[in-house]
Protein backbone atom coordinates (compact mmCIF):
# COMPACT_ATOMS: atom_id res chain seq x y z
CA UNK A 1 0.00 0.00 0.00
CA UNK A 2 2.94 2.20 0.61
CA UNK A 3 4.52 1.62 -2.86
CA UNK A 4 0.72 2.49 -4.26
CA UNK A 5 0.89 5.89 -2.43
CA UNK A 6 4.53 6.76 -3.80
CA UNK A 7 3.42 6.01 -7.10
CA UNK A 8 0.17 8.47 -7.19
CA UNK A 9 1.81 10.94 -4.99
CA UNK A 10 4.81 10.98 -7.99
CA UNK A 11 1.52 11.51 -10.57
CA UNK A 12 -0.03 14.30 -8.36
CA UNK A 13 3.11 15.87 -7.59
CA UNK A 14 3.70 17.13 -11.38
CA UNK A 15 -0.29 17.33 -12.28
CA UNK A 16 -0.60 19.69 -9.64
CA UNK A 17 1.32 22.40 -10.59
CA UNK A 18 -0.92 22.51 -13.94
CA UNK A 19 -4.19 22.71 -11.20
CA UNK A 20 -2.23 25.46 -9.22
CA UNK A 21 -2.07 27.64 -12.83
CA UNK A 22 -5.97 26.16 -13.93
CA UNK A 23 -7.47 26.62 -10.76
CA UNK A 24 -6.25 30.97 -9.68
CA UNK A 25 -6.04 31.87 -13.33
CA UNK A 26 -9.49 30.68 -13.88
CA UNK A 27 -10.21 32.36 -10.69
CA UNK A 28 -8.72 35.62 -11.96
CA UNK A 29 -10.41 35.73 -14.73
CA UNK A 30 -14.06 35.65 -13.58
CA UNK A 31 -13.04 38.10 -10.77
CA UNK A 32 -12.52 40.31 -13.74
CA UNK A 33 -15.40 39.37 -15.77
CA UNK A 34 -18.13 39.41 -12.68
CA UNK A 35 -15.97 42.60 -11.66
CA UNK A 36 -15.43 40.65 -8.20
CA UNK A 37 -19.20 39.65 -7.45
CA UNK A 38 -18.20 37.13 -4.85
CA UNK A 39 -17.38 40.63 -2.78
CA UNK A 40 -20.01 43.09 -4.30
CA UNK A 41 -22.91 40.44 -3.64
CA UNK A 42 -22.36 39.24 0.07
CA UNK A 43 -25.53 41.10 1.62
CA UNK A 44 -27.30 39.33 -1.27
CA UNK A 45 -26.47 36.01 -0.93
CA UNK A 46 -28.17 35.88 2.66
CA UNK A 47 -31.27 37.20 1.17
CA UNK A 48 -31.45 34.42 -2.00
CA UNK A 49 -30.78 31.54 0.51
CA UNK A 50 -34.25 32.43 2.25
CA UNK A 51 -36.67 32.43 -0.99
CA UNK A 52 -39.11 29.90 -0.75
CA UNK A 53 -39.82 27.81 -3.49
CA UNK A 54 -43.02 26.72 -5.65
CA UNK A 55 -44.53 23.49 -6.52
CA UNK A 56 -42.46 22.33 -9.96
CA UNK A 57 -45.73 19.81 -10.38
CA UNK A 58 -48.89 19.27 -8.89
CA UNK A 59 -48.18 17.71 -5.24
CA UNK A 60 -44.59 18.00 -5.50
CA UNK A 61 -42.74 20.43 -3.71
CA UNK A 62 -39.89 22.18 -5.83
CA UNK A 63 -36.42 22.21 -3.09
CA UNK A 64 -35.84 25.27 -2.23
CA UNK A 65 -32.29 27.68 -2.76
CA UNK A 66 -31.54 26.69 1.50
CA UNK A 67 -31.83 22.67 0.47
CA UNK A 68 -30.04 22.97 -2.41
CA UNK A 69 -27.26 24.60 -0.17
CA UNK A 70 -27.20 22.06 2.37
CA UNK A 71 -26.85 19.46 -0.25
CA UNK A 72 -23.56 21.24 -1.32
CA UNK A 73 -22.60 22.12 2.28
CA UNK A 74 -23.08 18.39 3.01
CA UNK A 75 -20.45 17.42 0.60
CA UNK A 76 -18.32 20.82 1.79
CA UNK A 77 -18.47 21.01 5.54
CA UNK A 78 -17.22 17.28 6.65
CA UNK A 79 -13.77 15.85 6.65
CA UNK A 80 -12.05 18.58 4.65
CA UNK A 81 -12.78 20.67 6.91
CA UNK A 82 -11.37 18.98 9.83
CA UNK A 83 -8.97 15.71 8.76
CA UNK A 84 -8.22 17.81 5.63
CA UNK A 85 -6.84 20.80 7.26
CA UNK A 86 -5.16 18.43 9.68
CA UNK A 87 -3.40 17.17 6.49
CA UNK A 88 -3.03 20.41 4.88
CA UNK A 89 -1.00 21.64 7.96
CA UNK A 90 1.05 18.26 8.75
CA UNK A 91 2.53 17.85 5.49
CA UNK A 92 2.79 21.44 4.30
CA UNK A 93 3.06 23.22 7.29
CA UNK A 94 1.13 26.72 8.92
CA UNK A 95 1.38 28.03 5.21
CA UNK A 96 -1.10 25.59 3.46
CA UNK A 97 -4.12 27.74 5.46
CA UNK A 98 -3.05 31.15 4.13
CA UNK A 99 -3.19 29.23 0.54
CA UNK A 100 -6.77 27.54 1.55
CA UNK A 101 -7.46 31.04 2.01
CA UNK A 102 -6.54 32.52 -0.94
CA UNK A 103 -8.17 29.87 -3.26
CA UNK A 104 -11.24 30.78 -1.47
CA UNK A 105 -11.55 34.28 -2.16
CA UNK A 106 -10.79 33.67 -5.82
CA UNK A 107 -12.62 30.59 -6.12
CA UNK A 108 -16.05 32.47 -5.34
CA UNK A 109 -15.89 33.94 -8.44
CA UNK A 110 -15.37 30.45 -10.37
CA UNK A 111 -17.95 28.87 -8.11
CA UNK A 112 -20.90 31.55 -9.28
CA UNK A 113 -20.37 31.37 -12.72
CA UNK A 114 -20.52 27.43 -12.83
CA UNK A 115 -23.46 27.39 -10.26
CA UNK A 116 -25.59 30.19 -12.58
CA UNK A 117 -24.52 28.03 -15.44
CA UNK A 118 -26.44 24.50 -13.90
CA UNK A 119 -29.26 26.54 -12.70
CA UNK A 120 -29.94 28.06 -16.91
CA UNK A 121 -29.26 24.78 -17.92
CA UNK A 122 -30.77 22.08 -15.39
CA UNK A 123 -33.44 19.63 -16.88
CA UNK A 124 -36.73 18.38 -14.95
CA UNK A 125 -36.47 15.46 -13.03
CA UNK A 126 -39.47 13.31 -11.66
CA UNK A 127 -39.57 15.33 -7.67
CA UNK A 128 -37.21 17.91 -8.77
CA UNK A 129 -34.60 19.45 -11.41
CA UNK A 130 -31.04 17.59 -12.02
CA UNK A 131 -28.12 19.50 -13.73
CA UNK A 132 -24.61 20.14 -13.47
CA UNK A 133 -21.38 20.24 -15.97
CA UNK A 134 -22.99 17.53 -18.21
CA UNK A 135 -25.76 19.43 -18.60
CA UNK A 136 -24.20 22.89 -19.30
CA UNK A 137 -21.22 21.66 -21.91
CA UNK A 138 -23.85 19.70 -24.00
CA UNK A 139 -26.44 22.32 -24.08
CA UNK A 140 -23.88 25.19 -23.86
CA UNK A 141 -20.94 24.00 -26.00
CA UNK A 142 -23.50 21.76 -28.23
CA UNK A 143 -23.45 17.80 -28.96
CA UNK A 144 -20.57 17.64 -30.10
CA UNK A 145 -18.96 18.40 -26.65
CA UNK A 146 -20.67 15.09 -25.72
CA UNK A 147 -18.21 13.28 -24.81
CA UNK A 148 -16.04 15.80 -22.85
CA UNK A 149 -20.04 15.74 -20.94
CA UNK A 150 -19.94 12.02 -20.57
CA UNK A 151 -16.34 12.25 -19.70
CA UNK A 152 -17.18 14.54 -16.76
CA UNK A 153 -19.87 12.23 -15.74
CA UNK A 154 -17.52 9.21 -15.39
CA UNK A 155 -15.10 11.40 -13.39
CA UNK A 156 -17.58 12.79 -10.54
CA UNK A 157 -19.18 9.57 -10.15
CA UNK A 158 -15.65 7.51 -9.21
CA UNK A 159 -14.40 10.52 -7.42
CA UNK A 160 -17.16 11.60 -5.11
CA UNK A 161 -19.46 8.12 -5.69
CA UNK A 162 -16.07 5.78 -4.80
CA UNK A 163 -13.41 7.86 -4.12
CA UNK A 164 -14.34 10.59 -1.84
CA UNK A 165 -16.91 8.51 0.15
CA UNK A 166 -13.70 5.94 0.96
CA UNK A 167 -12.68 9.45 2.33
CA UNK A 168 -15.34 10.24 4.77
CA UNK A 169 -15.57 6.47 5.57
CA UNK A 170 -11.87 6.46 6.67
CA UNK A 171 -12.20 9.87 8.62
CA UNK A 172 -15.53 8.59 10.64
CA UNK A 173 -13.74 5.20 10.83
CA UNK A 174 -10.36 6.93 12.13
CA UNK A 175 -12.39 9.26 14.53
CA UNK A 176 -14.20 6.49 15.94
CA UNK A 177 -11.29 3.98 16.77
CA UNK A 178 -9.67 7.32 18.41
CA UNK A 179 -12.53 7.67 20.77
CA UNK A 180 -12.68 4.09 21.96
CA UNK A 181 -9.27 2.96 21.46
CA UNK A 182 -9.97 0.18 19.14
CA UNK A 183 -7.66 0.04 16.06
CA UNK A 184 -7.85 -3.17 14.92
CA UNK A 185 -8.60 -3.62 11.78
CA UNK A 186 -11.56 -6.24 12.37
CA UNK A 187 -13.20 -3.35 14.25
CA UNK A 188 -12.45 -0.10 11.50
CA UNK A 189 -14.52 -3.26 9.46
CA UNK A 190 -17.27 -3.41 11.60
CA UNK A 191 -17.31 0.44 11.61
CA UNK A 192 -17.86 0.19 8.21
CA UNK A 193 -20.27 -2.36 7.77
CA UNK A 194 -22.35 -0.37 9.59
CA UNK A 195 -22.04 2.88 7.75
CA UNK A 196 -22.50 0.97 4.76
CA UNK A 197 -26.12 -0.06 6.01
CA UNK A 198 -26.90 3.42 7.02
CA UNK A 199 -25.71 4.89 3.63
CA UNK A 200 -28.24 2.20 2.03
CA UNK A 201 -31.16 3.33 3.68
CA UNK A 202 -30.81 6.84 2.58
CA UNK A 203 -29.34 6.41 -0.84
CA UNK A 204 -32.01 4.16 -1.99
CA UNK A 205 -34.41 6.60 -1.18
CA UNK A 206 -33.50 9.88 -3.76
CA UNK A 207 -32.82 13.20 -3.56
CA UNK A 208 -35.88 14.14 -1.63
CA UNK A 209 -35.02 11.95 0.90
CA UNK A 210 -31.19 12.87 1.05
CA UNK A 211 -32.17 16.75 1.20
CA UNK A 212 -34.77 16.23 3.90
CA UNK A 213 -31.36 14.47 5.85
CA UNK A 214 -28.85 16.99 5.16
CA UNK A 215 -31.00 20.02 5.69
CA UNK A 216 -31.30 19.05 9.02
CA UNK A 217 -27.85 17.26 10.18
CA UNK A 218 -25.69 19.97 8.53
CA UNK A 219 -26.59 23.15 9.97
CA UNK A 220 -26.86 21.09 13.71
CA UNK A 221 -23.08 19.65 13.39
CA UNK A 222 -21.36 22.45 11.56
CA UNK A 223 -22.94 24.94 14.28
CA UNK A 224 -21.61 22.21 16.98
CA UNK A 225 -18.35 22.08 15.98
CA UNK A 226 -17.95 26.21 14.95
CA UNK A 227 -19.51 26.56 19.12
CA UNK A 228 -16.67 24.03 19.84
CA UNK A 229 -13.65 25.48 18.06
CA UNK A 230 -14.85 29.16 19.48
CA UNK A 231 -14.52 28.08 23.26
CA UNK A 232 -11.00 26.96 22.34
CA UNK A 233 -10.04 30.51 20.60
CA UNK A 234 -11.66 32.06 23.39
CA UNK A 235 -9.51 29.89 25.92
CA UNK A 236 -6.26 31.05 23.85
CA UNK A 237 -7.56 34.34 22.58
CA UNK A 238 -4.23 36.07 23.48
CA UNK A 239 -2.37 33.98 21.19
CA UNK A 240 -4.75 33.68 18.15
CA UNK A 241 -2.74 36.48 16.79
CA UNK A 242 0.58 34.90 16.85
CA UNK A 243 -1.14 31.77 15.23
CA UNK A 244 -2.33 33.99 12.47
CA UNK A 245 1.31 35.65 12.47
CA UNK A 246 2.80 31.92 11.91
CA UNK A 247 0.39 31.29 8.64
CA UNK A 248 1.50 34.57 6.95
CA UNK A 249 5.15 33.67 7.92
CA UNK A 250 5.26 30.06 6.42
CA UNK A 251 3.07 31.19 3.57
CA UNK A 252 5.56 33.71 2.40
CA UNK A 253 8.92 31.70 3.08
CA UNK A 254 9.37 34.25 5.93
CA UNK A 255 9.90 31.16 8.42
CA UNK A 256 10.46 27.93 6.82
CA UNK A 257 10.41 24.56 8.22
CA UNK A 258 12.24 20.98 6.55
CA UNK A 259 9.85 19.88 4.39
CA UNK A 260 7.37 22.70 4.15
CA UNK A 261 8.71 25.31 2.44
CA UNK A 262 6.70 27.47 0.19
CA UNK A 263 6.37 25.43 -2.75
CA UNK A 264 5.12 22.42 -0.58
CA UNK A 265 2.82 25.30 2.00
CA UNK A 266 1.16 26.41 -1.35
CA UNK A 267 0.57 22.75 -3.04
CA UNK A 268 -0.98 21.25 -0.11
CA UNK A 269 -3.11 24.48 0.91
CA UNK A 270 -4.41 24.69 -2.68
CA UNK A 271 -5.11 20.45 -2.56
CA UNK A 272 -6.81 20.76 0.48
CA UNK A 273 -8.85 24.11 -0.21
CA UNK A 274 -10.59 22.79 -3.23
CA UNK A 275 -11.01 19.32 -1.69
CA UNK A 276 -12.34 21.58 1.43
CA UNK A 277 -14.61 24.08 -0.53
CA UNK A 278 -15.14 22.16 -4.43
CA UNK A 279 -14.59 25.94 -6.07
CA UNK A 280 -14.54 25.12 -9.57
CA UNK A 281 -14.20 21.06 -8.92
CA UNK A 282 -17.98 20.93 -11.00
CA UNK A 283 -19.88 19.32 -7.94
CA UNK A 284 -21.07 22.25 -6.55
CA UNK A 285 -23.38 22.93 -9.95
CA UNK A 286 -25.22 19.24 -9.75
CA UNK A 287 -26.32 20.80 -5.79
CA UNK A 288 -27.75 24.01 -7.29
CA UNK A 289 -29.18 22.83 -10.37
CA UNK A 290 -31.41 20.96 -7.78
CA UNK A 291 -33.22 24.69 -6.34
CA UNK A 292 -36.84 26.03 -7.47
CA UNK A 293 -35.36 29.71 -7.85
CA UNK A 294 -37.00 32.77 -9.73
CA UNK A 295 -33.69 33.58 -11.46
CA UNK A 296 -30.19 31.17 -12.03
CA UNK A 297 -28.58 33.96 -10.35
CA UNK A 298 -29.84 33.04 -7.00
CA UNK A 299 -28.15 29.76 -6.89
CA UNK A 300 -24.93 31.23 -8.13
CA UNK A 301 -24.80 33.98 -5.55
CA UNK A 302 -25.80 31.02 -2.67
CA UNK A 303 -23.17 28.52 -3.46
CA UNK A 304 -20.41 31.20 -3.58
CA UNK A 305 -21.58 31.26 0.26
CA UNK A 306 -20.90 28.09 1.23
CA UNK A 307 -17.50 28.78 0.31
CA UNK A 308 -16.63 31.34 2.03
CA UNK A 309 -18.00 29.82 4.88
CA UNK A 310 -16.94 25.97 5.15
CA UNK A 311 -13.13 27.87 4.14
CA UNK A 312 -12.77 31.11 6.01
CA UNK A 313 -14.92 29.62 8.79
CA UNK A 314 -14.90 26.32 9.48
CA UNK A 315 -11.46 25.33 8.32
CA UNK A 316 -10.01 28.60 10.04
CA UNK A 317 -11.31 26.81 13.53
CA UNK A 318 -9.63 23.88 12.60
CA UNK A 319 -6.35 25.60 11.61
CA UNK A 320 -6.22 27.68 14.78
CA UNK A 321 -6.65 24.38 17.18
CA UNK A 322 -4.31 22.27 15.77
CA UNK A 323 -1.37 25.03 15.60
CA UNK A 324 -2.27 25.94 19.46
CA UNK A 325 -1.17 22.21 19.90
CA UNK A 326 1.99 22.93 18.25
CA UNK A 327 2.48 19.64 15.89
CA UNK A 328 4.88 18.12 13.70
CA UNK A 329 5.67 20.16 10.40
CA UNK A 330 6.49 18.32 7.25
CA UNK A 331 5.67 14.66 8.13
CA UNK A 332 3.32 12.07 7.31
CA UNK A 333 -0.26 12.89 6.57
CA UNK A 334 -2.29 13.24 9.96
CA UNK A 335 -5.93 13.36 9.54
CA UNK A 336 -8.88 13.56 12.13
CA UNK A 337 -6.83 11.82 14.90
CA UNK A 338 -4.81 14.81 15.24
CA UNK A 339 -7.60 17.70 15.53
CA UNK A 340 -9.19 15.62 18.24
CA UNK A 341 -5.86 15.65 19.96
CA UNK A 342 -5.77 19.30 19.42
CA UNK A 343 -8.95 19.49 21.15
CA UNK A 344 -8.56 17.20 23.60
CA UNK A 345 -5.36 19.46 25.06
CA UNK A 346 -7.32 22.51 25.09
CA UNK A 347 -10.87 21.06 26.62
CA UNK A 348 -10.29 18.22 28.51
CA UNK A 349 -10.61 14.32 27.34
CA UNK A 350 -14.32 14.80 26.39
CA UNK A 351 -13.82 16.77 23.34
CA UNK A 352 -12.26 13.36 21.86
CA UNK A 353 -15.71 11.77 21.91
CA UNK A 354 -17.78 15.17 21.11
CA UNK A 355 -15.43 15.84 17.56
CA UNK A 356 -15.99 11.96 16.97
CA UNK A 357 -19.95 12.48 17.19
CA UNK A 358 -19.82 15.92 14.91
CA UNK A 359 -17.80 14.06 12.64
CA UNK A 360 -19.63 11.08 12.06
CA UNK A 361 -22.53 13.54 11.39
CA UNK A 362 -20.70 15.69 9.24
CA UNK A 363 -19.00 13.03 7.20
CA UNK A 364 -22.15 11.17 6.86
CA UNK A 365 -24.42 13.85 5.72
CA UNK A 366 -20.90 14.32 3.01
CA UNK A 367 -21.29 10.79 2.47
CA UNK A 368 -24.73 10.69 1.31
CA UNK A 369 -24.40 14.25 -0.40
CA UNK A 370 -21.48 12.78 -2.40
CA UNK A 371 -23.59 10.22 -3.39
CA UNK A 372 -25.94 12.66 -4.28
CA UNK A 373 -23.32 13.89 -7.24
CA UNK A 374 -23.26 10.15 -8.88
CA UNK A 375 -27.06 9.86 -8.65
CA UNK A 376 -27.86 13.57 -10.83
CA UNK A 377 -24.93 12.18 -13.39
CA UNK A 378 -26.41 8.77 -14.35
CA UNK A 379 -29.30 9.33 -16.12
CA UNK A 380 -26.92 11.44 -18.42
CA UNK A 381 -25.24 8.24 -19.83
CA UNK A 382 -28.06 5.64 -18.40
CA UNK A 383 -31.64 5.55 -17.44
CA UNK A 384 -31.24 2.31 -16.91
CA UNK A 385 -32.53 1.30 -13.10
CA UNK A 386 -30.07 -1.56 -13.12
CA UNK A 387 -27.56 0.80 -13.70
CA UNK A 388 -28.02 3.04 -10.85
CA UNK A 389 -28.33 0.48 -8.21
CA UNK A 390 -25.18 -1.11 -9.29
CA UNK A 391 -23.39 2.31 -8.54
CA UNK A 392 -25.24 2.53 -5.50
CA UNK A 393 -23.63 -0.90 -4.24
CA UNK A 394 -20.30 -0.32 -5.33
CA UNK A 395 -20.68 3.27 -3.17
CA UNK A 396 -21.42 1.11 -0.09
CA UNK A 397 -18.78 -1.18 -1.02
CA UNK A 398 -16.34 1.81 -1.37
CA UNK A 399 -17.65 2.85 2.26
CA UNK A 400 -16.64 -0.22 3.61
CA UNK A 401 -13.02 -0.21 1.65
CA UNK A 402 -12.66 3.29 2.83
CA UNK A 403 -13.07 2.09 6.72
CA UNK A 404 -9.82 -0.43 6.34
CA UNK A 405 -7.98 1.57 3.62
CA UNK A 406 -5.05 3.70 4.82
CA UNK A 407 -4.96 7.51 5.62
CA UNK A 408 -2.35 8.73 2.56
CA UNK A 409 -3.49 6.89 0.01
CA UNK A 410 -7.12 7.38 0.42
CA UNK A 411 -6.24 11.48 0.35
CA UNK A 412 -3.92 10.63 -2.56
CA UNK A 413 -6.35 9.42 -4.61
CA UNK A 414 -8.84 12.10 -3.49
CA UNK A 415 -6.20 14.01 -5.05
CA UNK A 416 -5.72 12.67 -8.76
CA UNK A 417 -9.74 12.53 -9.20
CA UNK A 418 -10.27 15.59 -8.00
CA UNK A 419 -8.20 17.24 -10.16
CA UNK A 420 -9.05 15.24 -13.52
CA UNK A 421 -12.74 16.69 -12.65
CA UNK A 422 -11.86 20.23 -12.12
CA UNK A 423 -10.10 19.81 -15.17
CA UNK A 424 -12.77 18.69 -17.53
CA UNK A 425 -15.00 21.28 -15.70
CA UNK A 426 -12.95 24.73 -16.26
CA UNK A 427 -12.22 23.43 -19.59
CA UNK A 428 -16.28 23.92 -19.90
CA UNK A 429 -16.94 27.28 -18.23
CA UNK A 430 -14.37 29.20 -19.43
CA UNK A 431 -15.92 29.66 -22.81
CA UNK A 432 -19.37 29.82 -21.04
CA UNK A 433 -18.48 32.15 -18.65
CA UNK A 434 -19.87 35.09 -20.75
CA UNK A 435 -23.21 33.66 -20.10
CA UNK A 436 -22.92 33.59 -16.46
CA UNK A 437 -22.33 37.20 -17.06
CA UNK A 438 -24.79 38.01 -18.77
CA UNK A 439 -27.38 36.56 -16.59
CA UNK A 440 -25.88 38.70 -13.56
CA UNK A 441 -26.26 41.80 -15.37
CA UNK A 442 -30.07 40.61 -16.09
CA UNK A 443 -30.29 40.56 -12.20
CA UNK A 444 -28.45 43.55 -11.64
CA UNK A 445 -30.87 45.64 -13.95
CA UNK A 446 -33.81 43.99 -11.95
CA UNK A 447 -32.33 44.79 -8.92
CA UNK A 448 -31.50 48.38 -9.65
CA UNK A 449 -35.43 48.73 -10.40
CA UNK A 450 -36.17 47.24 -6.81
CA UNK A 451 -37.63 44.36 -8.37
CA UNK A 452 -37.28 40.54 -7.32
CA UNK A 453 -35.49 39.13 -10.22
CA UNK A 454 -37.38 37.41 -12.10
CA UNK A 455 -35.74 35.11 -15.13
CA UNK A 456 -37.01 33.94 -18.76
CA UNK A 457 -35.50 32.53 -21.45
CA UNK A 458 -36.87 34.89 -24.13
CA UNK A 459 -35.38 37.84 -21.81
CA UNK A 460 -31.68 37.31 -23.42
CA UNK A 461 -32.54 35.43 -26.51
CA UNK A 462 -29.09 35.35 -27.87
CA UNK A 463 -27.78 33.39 -24.90
CA UNK A 464 -25.85 30.04 -26.19
CA UNK A 465 -27.50 27.29 -26.49
CA UNK A 466 -30.94 29.56 -25.74
CA UNK A 467 -33.25 26.55 -27.55
CA UNK A 468 -31.42 24.30 -25.13
CA UNK A 469 -32.78 25.80 -22.22
CA UNK A 470 -35.80 23.91 -21.30
CA UNK A 471 -36.97 25.23 -17.42
CA UNK A 472 -37.18 28.66 -17.90
CA UNK A 473 -39.78 29.47 -20.38
CA UNK A 474 -42.09 30.41 -17.47
CA UNK A 475 -44.09 26.78 -16.71
CA UNK A 476 -42.57 27.14 -13.20
CA UNK A 477 -44.88 29.52 -10.65
CA UNK A 478 -41.51 31.13 -9.88
CA UNK A 479 -40.38 32.11 -13.31
CA UNK A 480 -43.66 34.17 -13.69
CA UNK A 481 -43.11 38.31 -12.86
CA UNK A 482 -46.48 39.05 -10.72
CA UNK A 483 -46.98 41.95 -13.43
CA UNK A 484 -46.85 39.23 -16.26
CA UNK A 485 -49.98 37.97 -14.18
CA UNK A 486 -51.71 40.97 -13.74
Amino acid sequence: MEQATDWVNAWNDKYWLLMIVLLIGTGLYFCWRTIMVQIRYIPEMFRAITEKPSDISEGVKGISAFKAFTISAASRVGTGNVAGVAVAITTGGPGAVFWMWLLAAIGGATSFVESTLAQLYKVRDKDSYRGGPAYYITKGLGENWRWMASLFVIAITVTYGFVFNAVQSNSITAAVAQSTGQETPIFKFCVGIVLAILAGVIIFGGVQRISAVTQIVVPIMAVAYIILGLIVLALNITEVPGMIKLIFEHAFGIREIAGAAVGTAMMQGIRRGLFSNEAGMGSTPNAAATASVSHPVKQGLIQTMGVYFDTWVVCTITAVIILLSDPTFGGDAEGTALTQAALSAQVGTWAIHAVTVIIFFLAFSSLVGNYYYAEANIPFLSKSKAVLNTVRVLVILCVIGGAVGSVPLVWSLADTFSALMATINIIAILPLGGVAVALLRNYSEQKSKGLNPVFHRDDLPNLRGHDKIECWDGSDPMTVRESDVA
